[in-house]
């Protein structure tokens, strides 16, 4: 690769069309941020989806024409006028892909498939599309789409003039009418809308004839697995990477396409050996990735984990269980955890997921060449279906290295339900045919997984909602450091290359809102004192909702208590977000209104009255220990295995929540102002003793306090430099874990980098911070260096040999030491 990746910075793009204001982010922003990026000292600008998508989308991932650079966004010209910007700068572009699916919520944004209502089986872009055209598919063989208000609505139907063509009009819905089945707009609208090759389905009746994704009926799945398909949707990306536009791509949920190893072996020879390639693939915590992938590894989900699990008290597990146990119904430990996910996987498969199930179902029939299960009955083999999705461990098990999950999960329902023998018998049949319903059933067990644990789930547990991300693994309560350190020297050693993350686009919580619900679990006691104090005065329409919504009101509250009108229009969206994805009172299906107004109100007297200060009171330490962790963590990502992406405006503290909180526009003139400050030289002891001498500052950290956000861009600058400086240490270099000795040791956790040389750098951080405090400090505890001298990158101090930790962790939690050359004698 010309341009050397050694880390990223993710770019939300959106349109002028998407923002109620007609303010734009495109490529021509993006490349006004160039210089600032550059001397942050991240290698490359990565882009959200870059095609051509719906104008107001907000996140691109709608795509509509994946063969066209967004014209909304600068069109090709302007992405060529971004890379000549980035090139100069010696920076490069990843670009993401959305390979699944295409956005068709407004058919005629979308040519393809506006061509197949069109045209049905005739269109030239039907086989583009996942679609059953079976006769018993529930719309008599044609496209059923998911439109009708009300049973029986083909009465609202009208005959129009759209842009000079003849459409079908249902309210603001249009559907094209294919040549020759009208003869004027006189006709009547429902006799031509019987000769069209779809059917307008009352949207409750599931009746949805294209694979989509998850339950988004605005998202067509595609079929990549066609060489048409792959080579028309992928021609753009050929010719970026044939003008050197593009350094690397990544992948959005390749797991929802038919063969995912065969899409991402084809993608790889698109994109060439020396391009990066990394996927969004979720991995279960004893999931490894396939080796066999021709990709460089995953998006991050599972670094995130590690590197948040790594900072929870895991002491606090036993009473953060009762306490979640007492306000919400369950402990959200282990087994709780899991059996609440496999009954909303349950429920999404009856449910949401309804017409993917039954297709799948009648593939398994068709599929099956055998006698075995021929007398199942319909039910029987559709709710046998449903028990098995429910009760896969993984998105999809059809990955070379997990060959003999299915077998085993089949095995074992067979054991413990006899009665669905017979069933199982067919569902296995169907399977070993490697037909169409091998491909469903590992799509759909994707789908299931998807909705049931991060769309649902997620939203429903309450022991520690910091441990919710896509990847986590909440029923484990934390990751102790012998984990930590043995995953990291797996990622060094399997995939160096790897992306590692904090925050994305999809979180659902920004990483600094984490360190701070983390911090929770420091104090338990207080935190249960605290949660029975408010809950008593100002009782939550429900109470697990009102544990669940607390713990993310903690994270984003003020310091000094002042609630801006913006603050209370974020959380309250969340907080509308949040309860319509648990599904337990109210759905975006089924709003009930009356509850929703209930937590709006509360969440309101919760902002704004008797328990306000209350809160910010208890924000205090955490906010403290909080930032702690985020430098601290910032580092060991920074310096870990793998190529760290930074998020936008990550660099400074961010109070982000889930989308679309955490697309909101970025000050950069901020942070371009705080990075000249750190260049033009920072005295950091100084700043330390400034802000110990303000009056209300208290901890081991004051300066924190006061000047966080400089503190983190520092530890983010000095990070991202050093890994320009010597790439050979963090891609292929040698991963060691560093551990301290003394009566605070547990409070440490350290790595150690280096090359065949040795190791040339380590970084320090604090764990448990306000423990720490509350211990006395670190005391006697040490910690060994190799030999030489050591000069701490973030302070300008030096160490050697044995250490005392409080010494090197003077002025900051964290501490970045990079080895000194040797001096001689001359």
């Amino acid at each position: 690769m010309r341009r050397p990746i050694t880390a990223t910075y993710r770019l939300q793009l959106r349109g002028p069309q998407a923002d109620p204001a007609g303010r734009s982010f495109g490529f021509a922003e993006a490349a006004a941020q160039v210089p600032y990026l550059r001397d942050l000292g991240v290698s490359h600008l990565y882009l959200s989806p870059i095609f051509t998508a719906d104008p107001t989308s907000t996140h691109n991932y709608d795509v509509t024409d994946p063969t066209e650079v967004n014209p909304e966004l600068g069109g090709l010209e302007g992405l060529r006028e971004l890379a000549a910007t980035a090139h100069a700068a010696g920076l490069g572009i990843i670009i993401d892909i959305v390979p699944n699916h295409l956005g068709v919520q407004d058919p005629r944004l979308n040519k393809w498939w506006w061509d197949v209502l069109k045209n049905g089986q005739d269109s030239d872009y039907e086989h583009y599309f996942d679609i059953d055209w079976h006769s018993d598919n529930g719309a008599d063989g044609k496209l059923g789409l998911p439109v009708l208000g009300q049973p029986g609505d083909e009465d609202k139907l009208e005959l129009t003039e759209l842009d000079g063509e003849t459409v079908i009009a249902y309210y603001d819905n249009h559907f094209p009418v294919a040549d020759g089945t009208w003869e004027s707009l006189d006709d009547d609208p429902r006799e031509v809308y019987d000769r069209q090759s779809y059917r307008l389905m009352y949207w409750r009746d599931g009746v949805i004839s294209y694979r989509r994704f998850f339950s988004v009926n605005g998202l067509a799945g595609i079929r990549q697995e066609d060489p048409m398909v792959f080579e028309h949707t992928h021609r753009i990306i050929r010719q970026l990477i044939g003008e050197d536009l593009i350094d690397g791509v990544r992948v959005d949920h390749p797991d929802g396409l038919s063969d995912p190893f065969g899409y991402l072996t084809r993608l790889r020879e698109v994109v060439g050996e020396d391009r990066w390639l990394v996927v969004e693939k979720i991995l279960e915590v004893d999931e490894a990735l396939d080796p066999r992938l021709s990709v460089d590894g995953t998006t991050g989900y599972d670094a995130l984990r590690e590197l948040d699990g790594v900072f929870v008290s895991r002491e606090a597990e036993d009473s953060m269980s009762m306490l979640a146990l007492q306000h919400s119904g369950s402990t959200w430990d282990e087994a709780a955890v899991t059996a609440a996910q496999q009954e909303l996987k349950r429920e999404v498969a009856r449910e949401e997921l309804s017409a993917e199930i039954r297709r799948l179902a009648r593939a398994m029939r068709r599929d099956n060449f055998s006698t075995a299960g021929s007398a199942v009955a319909e039910e029987d083999l559709t709710t046998t279906i449903v028990e098995l999705v429910a009760a896969m461990p993984v998105y999809r098990a059809d990955y070379l290295s997990l060959s003999r999950v299915t077998a085993t999960v089949i095995a074992e329902m067979s054991r413990r339900f006899p009665s669905r023998r017979d069933a199982l018998d067919l569902i296995a049949a169907a399977l070993n045919a490697n037909a169409e319903a091998k491909i469903r059933f590992a799509q759909v067990c994707g789908a299931v997984m998807a909705k049931g644990v991060e769309d649902t789930t997620f939203y429903r547990a309450a022991r520690l909602v910091a441990l919710q991300e896509v990847g986590g693994a909440p029923g484990r309560f934390g990751v102790s450091a012998a984990e930590f350190h043995l995953l990291q020297q797996e990622r060094a050693r399997l995939w160096p290359k790897a992306m590692t993350t904090l925050t994305t686009h999809d979180t659902k919580r920004g990483e600094d809102v984490r360190a701070r619900i983390i911090e929770l679990t420091e104090n338990p006691s207080d935190f249960a004192e605290f949660i029975h104090r408010i809950t008593a005065i100002v009782p939550a329409p429900d109470a697990g909702t009102g544990h669940f919504l607390i713990q993310n009101l903690l994270g984003i509250w003020p310091v000094d208590g002042q609630i801006t009108e913006t603050l209370r229009e974020r959380f309250q969206g969340y907080a509308l977000k949040a309860i319509r994805e648990a599904g337990v009172h109210t759905t975006w299906v089924d709003p009930n209104d009356s509850f929703e107004s209930a937590v709006a109100d509360w969440v309101d007297v919760l902002l704004d009255g008797p328990v306000t200060s209350l809160i910010t009171e208890f924000v205090g330490p955490l906010a403290r220990g909080a930032a702690q962790i985020s430098v601290g963590r910032k580092l060991l990502q920074i310096t870990g295995p793998g190529i760290p992406d930074i998020y936008q405006g990550t660099e400074f503290l961010d109070d982000s929540l889930v989308d679309p909180d955490n697309r909101r526009f970025v000050d950069y003139i901020a942070r371009r102002q705080v990075l000249d400050i750190i260049d033009e030289g920072v005295d950091w002891e100084d700043l330390a003793a400034e802000a110990a001498a303000q009056e209300g500052t208290t901890g081991a950290y004051p300066q924190l306090d006061l000047y966080g956000d400089r503190i983190k861009l520092h530890v983010v600058h000095e990070g991202l430099k050093l890994r320009a400086a010597h790439p050979e240490y963090f891609v292929g270099g040698d991963m060691q874990a560093v551990f301290a000795v003394g009566p605070a040791e547990s409070h440490l956790i350290g790595s150690a980098r280096g090359d065949a040389g040795g190791i040339g750098v380590i970084t320090l951080a604090t764990r448990r911070p306000l423990l720490l405090e509350q211990r006395g400090g670190w005391a006697d505890t040490t910690v060994t260096l190799p030999e030489g001298r050591w000069l701490d990158q973030l302070t300008g101090r030096t160490f050697e040999s044995t250490a005392p930790v409080a010494e090197v962790l003077a002025l900051f939690p964290t501490a970045l030491l990079v080895a000194q050359p040797v001096e001689r004698d001359v």
